[in-house]
């Protein structure tokens, strides 16, 4: 356990608190004939603290953001790929502690068990060193690019409808401005103009992306304390 604690960054003052966040139900079943001994009872909690962890971080970074897009942002900051990856960052798919069914039917490998445990690892830290270690461990591992993350999920064209419709009479408009290189390797370049006047320009790799940089580009333009 001190080459992950090492991998975490944390040292448990309570061991056992860690094997518990390892423990699959099939192997509690097994070994102590108790399901209680399994992470289940940690993810419950655990997820409960990620939850409110990256609310609050959203709630502090995009003070601008109703509550519908702010909800759409965490449940993709939260969502089962985000801990599948921090899990194989820490390569917990090594240590977990399966039963012989679940060990070979491939639950080391399994995105669900992964994602549960990095949610009880969550919990465990919380109960062993409180909620600022949990919450570091949190930011290092599962919001580690949610900056980024957020960028590239925004959806910044009906954003930008919603900026500009604030006043009546606002018509946006996008333009294909051309295509670049070969077919298998195209650029689109599109403008998006409003009431005729171009205010953003992008580029990307289908249409539909350029349009997003377009648009992403007049929020920066016209609406800069909007931006993600």
């Amino acid at each position: 356990m001190l080459d992950l604690e090492k991998r975490i960054g944390y040292h448990f003052q309570d061991p056992t608190l860690l094997e518990q966040a390892l423990s699959h139900s099939s192997y509690a079943n097994e070994v102590w004939k108790n399901g209680l001994k399994s992470y289940e009872r940690l993810e419950f909690l655990g997820d409960s603290i990620l939850g409110f962890v990256t609310a609050e971080y959203l709630y502090r970074t995009f003070p601008n953001y109703p509550e519908g897009d702010l909800t759409k942002l965490r449940s993709e900051l939260v969502c089962e790929n985000s801990l599948v990856k921090a899990a194989e960052t820490l390569c917990l798919g090594e240590v977990l502690r399966l039963g012989k069914g679940e060990e070979g039917t491939g639950g080391r490998r399994r995105a669900s068990i992964l994602a549960d445990v990095v949610e009880s690892i969550i919990a465990a830290i919380y109960l062993d060193g409180g909620f600022s270690q949990a919450k570091r461990f949190i930011f290092s591992f599962v919001l580690v690019d949610a900056g980024q993350r957020v960028r590239e999920n925004a959806d910044y064209k009906t954003a930008l409808q919603e900026l500009v419709q604030r006043k009546k009479n606002q018509e946006l408009h996008y333009e294909l401005l051309q295509e670049l290189g070969p077919d298998h390797d195209k650029q689109f370049q599109v403008q998006v103009l409003l009431n005729g006047a171009p205010i953003g320009v992008g580029m990307g790799t289908s249409k539909k992306r350029a349009e997003q940089a377009a648009a992403r580009e007049a929020i920066a333009s016209l609406f800069p304390e909007e931006m993600p």
